[in-house]
């Protein structure tokens, strides 16, 4: 596996070296970005008893399939990956549960689940049908623990090893994780471009707000009100859990700024008598907000070049079924027993923080030029 695996390294770094441009390099990114995702979760997915001719086929795929068909992959190897995550949560914590995990996952009929109710899905019609389902009486940390059991690792949130001082809590990983898998899931509620009013203390929804994050579609998640998660599994109306109103603002607001958020408050939700929504407070892996940025010191890390790849277009098409459009972190390296990072990618139009450093200064250059 090892070998297969600098197979696909050697491509990653000889498409690195594609001096290919754009009119738009945030668009160039994401197709890299795609691209590296494409190469990283078919390589997970082929699993330990792959043979070099499969990985021969995902590489030259990978040259050769267009984005938008790349996209389409990665979205079915990362569903694979949370299906029978879904599978296994359905055995641990329903009695009834009768999912035969020896199955392929991606056969599986779609059904509820512990991890899924964590992500989101229709609401229900009316809060009497949207019953809690009854589950068994783990505490979240006997829940990790078997979900350890299963795949090998589980996620915990500490003291970051970052020495700045606002480095606060990390995400870490116990266990080990190969390259290309689902490590977390980055969970909150989620905001459509036509709905950004709605996020609150709009429109500068980031004076109090450390737990934003943004997609390259727009899509907006903030994960303030799942905060830690809990230890139960709870019906959740769509109110906001938070009180934003009494967190003092980031930094200094001026005139323009208070004159502005007096005339543009955050609209309310609306009583919405018929929503209802089963969360599952106790998911393992829904703490892919705690994952820092990478620090300035080198913290038991490694990474990986970012890669282009030449391509006839993209529409961004996802598919003809429904898609969620949440976000996971995915590993680019096999890792054990170790604190996470996510590369913010802040833009360099703005003042950065402090602790902020570039992870890869010519990735930067492109993508805001």
């Amino acid at each position: 596996m090892a070998f297969l695996f600098n197979k696909f390294q050697e491509v990653v770094r000889t498409l690195a070296k594609n001096p290919m441009f754009a009119r738009d390099p945030r668009h160039l990114q994401f197709e890299a970005d795609v691209n590296r995702l494409f190469l990283y979760t078919s390589y997970c997915r082929l699993g330990e008893n792959a043979k070099e001719k499969d990985a021969e086929e995902i590489i030259d795929l990978a040259s050769k399939a267009s984005v938008s068909d790349q996209q389409k992959q990665v979205q079915e190897n990362v569903h694979y990956q949370l299906t029978h995550m879904c599978q296994t949560m359905d055995s641990i914590l329903c009695p009834d549960a009768t999912s035969d995990l020896s199955k392929d996952p991606s056969e599986a009929h779609s059904r509820r689940s512990g991890l899924s109710f964590a992500v989101g899905g229709a609401a229900s019609a009316n809060k009497q049908s949207a019953a809690i389902p009854a589950t068994r009486p783990l505490t979240r940390t006997e829940l990790s623990s078997k979900f350890r059991d299963h795949f090998g690792y589980t996620l915990d949130t500490r003291p970051s090893g970052i020495s700045h001082k606002d480095a606060g809590q990390g995400l870490f990983l116990c266990g080990k994780a190969n390259v290309g898998a689902v490590l977390a899931i980055y969970p909150g509620v989620i905001y459509s471009p036509a709905y950004y009013r709605y996020i609150p203390g709009y429109p500068r929804i980031d004076a109090c707000n450390n737990y934003l994050i943004t997609r390259y579609d727009g899509t907006i998640i903030d994960a303030k009100p799942w905060c830690l998660g809990g230890e139960t599994r709870e019906l959740w109306d769509g109110s906001d859990l938070v009180d934003y109103s009494a967190m003092p603002p980031k930094g200094s607001e001026n005139n323009s700024d208070r004159v502005w958020r007096m005339l543009s408050k955050p609209l309310e939700k609306s009583v919405r008598e018929n929503f209802g929504e089963v969360l599952e407070r106790r998911n393992p892996l829904a703490f892919g907000h705690f994952a820092n940025h990478p620090p300035k010191e080198p913290i038991k890390m490694k990474r990986f070049g970012s890669f282009y790849f030449k391509s006839g277009g993209s529409d961004n098409q996802a598919g003809d079924s429904l898609v969620l459009k949440t976000l996971v972190l995915v590993s680019t390296r096999s890792i054990s027993d170790e604190e996470l990072f996510l590369n913010y990618r802040y833009s360099n139009s703005k003042r950065r923080p402090e602790w902020y450093s570039s992870v890869d200064e010519e990735e930067d250059k492109r993508r805001w030029s």
